[in-house]
């Protein structure tokens, strides 16, 4: 969940902060009983918070989000934390599969059916999330993690299995995502993905913000990256972390306002600015990923040129500018794209990164819009580089509509969240 520096004073009603574990409790169990537990108790939803909307604009969109769907309440295995252990192989370091600000993340085996652990390579992998207790996240952001990825069941979100709350152990059990983050496969060595895999996993990413975002009481993301984007084996991506996530506007209001939190990079530069968050401030955290998957290069990155470290603000000349969109292009890529495709998607990117709220598509529009580059064939980019070439103009070029100011101590391995206060 990256590293958390504070935390919403601004409640939803999915927070709850009982004085004790109370309903997430459970007794210690033999491993081979079954608790597979519908968690009603856990959820202070009702059964409207996330029904679509009569409403233009809102409605679930049925091309988009046929296969989606909201639970009434959680419906999510209760394990012991004996349980995990065991399916962990007591947690041992050769099973860990990565380190956040929430804890490390344990692969384990358990039955396909029942969900009892396994021995190790026997039965169903999956992946357990385990709160390092010196975390600056902890019990708010967990629970928000079983309220939202509990109830909503959509082919591009991550599947939340269960969880465990024993004393001071909290633990997520997750289907396991075989490929890994889209951070991973843009920022390491290794095969690189092809034009066709970053479109179709921008394309799948930007379904599940469409799921989100469509339903009546919208549901604001608020921390989308690269590092939250996991692939299954056929390397279709799905939306994980819901901790930041955060429920919409209501009435006629354009946005709420919170305390500022999300990731140096990403977050939307009106949110940090003001604490006002738009469903649009998604957009624009879509629109740097995207970015990302066309230049190959991290949204911040205090190894580059001091003009060069926000990849927004350095990047927008490139994109408005079709000679000059080569030069921005992974190089990994080979020039191995449709040229057309590549313009369009970069045009898509600008527009996402729209210093307005309000002048940014909405994630439906975003969705059509990679459906088209999807499709498109035709010539590489060989046309681009011809017209490049010609374009000699090969000084840098001031960057317009800056994104937020990054600190002067930021690591870009520390993954580090915004922080800031209230807003009114």
């Amino acid at each position: 969940m990256g590293n958390c520096l504070g935390s919403s004073s601004v409640k939803s009603p999915l927070h709850v902060t009982p004085s004790s574990p109370g309903p997430y409790n459970t007794s210690k169990t033999s491993s081979n009983s079954t608790s597979t537990t519908n968690t009603g108790r856990l959820s202070t939803l009702s059964t409207s918070t996330f029904n679509p909307s009569s409403g233009s604009g809102s409605g679930l969109d049925d091309s988009l989000c046929l296969e989606g769907r909201i639970l009434e309440a959680p419906n999510l295995r209760i394990f012991t934390f004996a349980e995990l252990r065991s399916a962990t192989k007591n947690f041992k370091p050769d099973t860990i599969l990565g380190e956040g600000g929430f804890g490390r993340v344990y692969k384990g085996w358990v039955d396909e059916k029942t969900l009892n652990p396994t021995r190790s390579g026997a039965g169903m992998v999956i992946a357990v999330k385990k709160l390092n207790p010196e975390s600056l996240q902890g019990l708010e952001e967990w629970q928000s993690e079983v309220h939202f990825l509990g109830r909503l069941s959509h082919p591009n979100l991550v599947r939340l299995l269960g969880y465990c709350w024993e004393d001071k152990d909290l633990l997520l059990v997750y289907e396991f995502m075989p490929k890994g983050s889209l951070e991973n496969h843009l920022f390491r060595r290794g095969e690189p993905l092809s034009w066709d895999l970053r479109i179709k996993i921008a394309t799948g990413a930007a379904r599940g913000l469409v799921f989100l975002h469509t339903s009546e009481r919208q549901v604001i993301y608020r921390d989308f990256k690269a590092s939250n984007i996991l692939l299954d084996s056929n390397y279709n991506a799905k939306l994980s972390d819901f901790g930041l996530a955060k429920l919409g506007p209501t009435g006629s209001n354009s946005h709420v306002t919170t305390r500022v939190m999300g990731t140096y990079g990403y977050a939307a530069p009106e949110y940090v600015a003001t604490g006002h968050l738009y469903v649009k401030s998604d957009v624009y955290g879509f629109g740097v990923v995207l970015l990302e998957m066309l230049s190959g290069q991290r949204a911040l990155d205090p190894n580059r040129p001091s003009d060069q470290l926000s990849l927004v603000d350095w990047a927008k000349p490139f994109l408005s500018d079709r000679r000059k969109l080569v030069r921005l292009m992974d190089p990994r890529l080979e020039g191995k794209y449709p040229s057309k495709a590549a313009v369009e998607a970069a045009n898509l990117t600008l527009n996402c990164l729209a210093s307005e709220p309000k002048n940014r598509p909405s994630m439906k529009e975003v969705v059509e819009k990679l459906e088209q580059i999807e499709g498109m064939k035709g010539a590489r980019s060989r046309d681009i580089r011809e017209a490049a070439a010609r374009d000699r103009g090969h000084s840098r070029v001031s960057a317009i509509g800056r994104s937020p100011r990054i600190p002067k101590n930021y690591n870009a391995g520390s993954a580090t969240r915004v922080r800031g206060t209230n807003r009114r």
